[in-house]
Parts: structure tokens; sequence; C-alpha cells
């Protein structure tokens, strides 16, 4: 194989670096529960739903996020919500005066509309890293490359509990955590400006013989139907095909294991086991240490298989639904379990075999409709965020109505139906029937 350049791993880097300060922004309410639930008096209902909150704006950014970065291009799309992002992390602070003051004496308003309207800015993260990803990863590390931008869930998780719980223990004020936060965003998007570009093609690191290795050529791995990159298909194509569809509701019950711990977990340790906020810096790093590991492991493992046999079904179905089905064992016994140290085990290693594939569902998407991976991730996202509206709400219920335990049979459930749904997905065929095949000029066999 020829020697290429490496920048591309430089703009993947500071996608990591961009969306762990995403990440870490959305976290860090759920850290600072203690003092927010005492002010204004939240019982864990009302503070499932403040959780919950987040996720109506979050699965409808995601859908016009991707879309915006196919038509707009990834630059656009990541400083515009960036700075949307950390100014209402910076409002958050005053969300509950603001619900008091202007939306009828409710503090739970308050943190209702900047909560929707933070989700909202924060959505098109990851559909605009699909977007970025069809144009700088090469079609031979793709499942890597999606995995490796994808590494900023876990890592973003891990680093939510020290970051909190340090400068709240800092500052000693919620409040002035989220101003920082806030302000720390905005220099993370000056810097991502001043050296991002939308494809290779416009970046001047970028070599000739980098280039012709992203755009595949030379590539006579995958005898196994993918789509061409540069077909363009209806946007309608998504609610016609099984596979996408199929493969959203994969994603669905990933996010939902993942809403469920990053969102009640730090309670959950609080109450059910008397964890300090002073602990929970590292205790809250624990459940995601595996998951940092493993979804890159999964991409890696992804594009291995589909060297080796060259099918995607293999490389992309097989994986998912026996990761799945391990994560949904290991949920299913931390009720079971008696004491702290073997719950949280049982967490750490239940998310990690949820993160191994997690590349999956994008890189499905990018093999089967490479032209439209910004839009298509976007309709993806959007389905699979419901999720971040139903776990916190359904984990704030089903505590207040069984007890903790119940939560993590809430994400059982989900990781069931998930992994039933990947069963049935056929990567790169975006049709439901069998598709005829011609071979393109880099030897890939594409539907047609």
């Amino acid at each position: 194989m020829m020697r290429t350049g490496r920048f591309r791993y430089v703009i993947f880097g500071l996608l990591i670096f961009l969306a762990i300060i995403n990440y870490i922004d959305r976290g860090a309410l759920s850290f600072a529960a203690g003092p927010i639930t005492d002010e204004f008096d939240f019982d864990k209902v009302a503070w499932g739903n403040v959780l919950g909150f987040f996720g109506y704006g979050y699965m409808f950014g995601a859908l016009v996020g991707g879309w915006a970065a196919d038509r707009l291009g990834s630059r656009k799309v990541w400083i515009t919500a960036g700075i949307a992002w950390s100014l209402l992390e910076m409002l958050a602070a005053f969300a509950g005066e603001i619900g008091i003051s202007l939306l009828g004496m409710s503090a739970l308003a308050g943190f209702g509309v900047v909560r929707i309207l933070f989700g909202f800015a924060e959505g098109p993260a990851y559909s605009t890293i699909n977007r970025v990803m069809a144009d700088w990863a090469a079609p031979r590390e793709r499942g890597f490359a999606v995995s490796f931008g994808l590494l900023s869930t876990p890592l973003g998780a891990l680093l939510s509990a020290p970051v909190s719980v340090g400068l709240l223990l800092w500052t000693d004020s919620w409040r002035t955590t989220f101003i920082i936060l806030g302000v720390l965003g905005l220099i993370s998007i000056v810097i991502f400006g001043a050296v991002f570009r939308n494809t290779p093609e416009e970046h001047p690191r970028v070599t000739a013989e980098e280039l012709a290795f992203i755009r595949g050529e030379g590539d006579e791995v995958s005898p196994e139907v993918a789509a061409s990159p540069g077909r363009r298909v209806p946007v309608r194509a998504f609610f016609t095909s099984r596979t996408l569809l199929l493969n959203s509701l994969g994603y669905f019950a990933f996010m939902f294991v993942n809403f469920t711990i990053l969102t009640w977990v730090p309670k959950y340790l609080q109450e059910q086991f008397g964890f300090s906020l002073a602990s929970l810096w590292y205790v809250g790093i624990i459940p995601w240490t595996g998951a940092c590991v493993t979804i890159l492991l999964g991409g890696r493992i992804s594009d291995l298989i589909r060297r080796k046999t060259g099918n995607l079904r293999y490389a992309r179905n097989g994986l998912a639904v026996v990761s799945m089905a391990l994560t949904a064992v290991c949920f299913a016994v931390i009720p079971l379990a008696s004491g702290p140290v073997a719950v949280i085990a049982l967490m750490t290693v239940g998310n990690a075999l949820n993160s191994l594939p997690n590349s999956v569902f994008w890189s499905v998407i990018i093999d089967t409709a490479p032209s439209r991976a910004g839009t298509f991730g976007g309709f993806t996202h959007f389905i699979a965020n419901i999720a971040a509206v139903i776990a916190p709400d359904l984990a704030g219920l089903l505590a207040q109505k069984l007890g903790y335990g119940s939560i993590f049979y809430g994400a059982v459930g989900a990781t069931v139906v998930g992994m039933v749904a990947m069963c049935f997905i056929r990567p790169g065929q975006l049709s439901n029937k069998p598709l005829p095949q011609h071979k393109n000029s880099d030897r890939e066999t594409v539907a047609v």
C-alpha cells in the first residue's frame, strides 16, 4: 500500500476535541443535581423532566444539522452550533430565575425552555461528524475513522465527571460552573474555525497521495454491495429503506443505554450508596473507561471483518447483534448485585459492550448512502435521540415508583429491541429488494 500523509487524523482529532466539549457541557447538569433539586425543590419525576428536556431539542437539532451540513458545509454548521450551545450553557445558570420571572413563576418551565434550546444547538454534532467522515475518511478505514470520531461519546462522558465536579467544588457554585464551561466552549470554536476545512481538497496540508487514498483509489477489498459515493439519492429514500430505518432503531437502543447512564447514574450512586459529590469525580469516570477502548476496538474489528470476508453484513450486523446481546445480560444482572463494587463493575462492562458497535450505526449510513451522509445521519440521530427524552423521563418514573434498580431493566428492554432490529439490516443496500450490480472504477460493487 502506498505511503500517504496523515493530516486527516488531525481533522479527526479536532472533531474529538470539539465533541468532548459538547459532551461535557451536556453532562454537567447531572452532577449539579444536588444543589439544583434542593434550591428549586424538584422531586425525582421533575428532575427526570429537567434531564429529558434536552432531548426534545437535541433530536430536532440533529435533523436540521445533518441537512445543513450537506447543503452548507460542515464548517459553518459546527461554528454556528458551537457558539449557540456555549451561550446557552451560560444562560442555563439563570434558567430557574427565567422561569420564575417570565414563565408563570415556574423554575421547571425555565429549565425546559433553556435546555430544549441548548439541546437543539448541540444536536447537529454527530450527524455533522458523519458528514465529515464521509468527506475525509477512506473506505478501507471507514469503520475505525467513524469510531475515532465517536470516541468523544465515552471520553466526553468520562471527562464530565472530573471537570464538572472539579468546577463545582472549586467555585462552590453550579451557576459559575456553567458560565465557565460556556466560555471554554467559545474558545474551542475559535480554535476549530482556524484549522478545519470542509473537504480534503480544500486544505493545503493534504497531499495528493493522501487525497487519492481518501478517495479510495486502488481499494480492491470489498466485493460486498456498497453504494457509489457519487450517486445522488432522494431524501425520501431513507423512509423506504428497511436497512436505514432498522439501523436507526438499533442506534436508539445504544442511545437509551447511554442517556440512562449519563443522566441518572450520578444521582443513583449518591442516593443508593451514599457517595459524596467529592467522590463522584473519580467514581463517575469508571463506567466510561471500558467504553473509551471498545468504541475504537469496534471500528477496528468491523474493518477487519470487512477486509477478511468482503461481507458488510458480517462486519456490521454480526458485531452489533453479539455486542448488544451481551450488553443486555450485563444490565439485567445489575439490580441483582449486592454492593457498589459489583454494580459499578457490571455497569462498566455493560457500557463497554454497548459502545463496541457504536461506529456500526454511522458506518451503515455511509455504506448505504454516502452522498446523503449528513442528511440521513440527521434522520438517524433524530430517531435515536428520542431516547434522550424517554430514557431520563422513564428512569425518573421507574425510580420513584419501583426503586432505582428498575431503571436498568428499561435499558435491557431497549437493547433487546435494537438487537432484533440489527439482525435484519443489509448495509450498502438502499432498496429493500435484491439489486442488480455493476463494477465501478475503484472495483467495488455498487447498488444501482
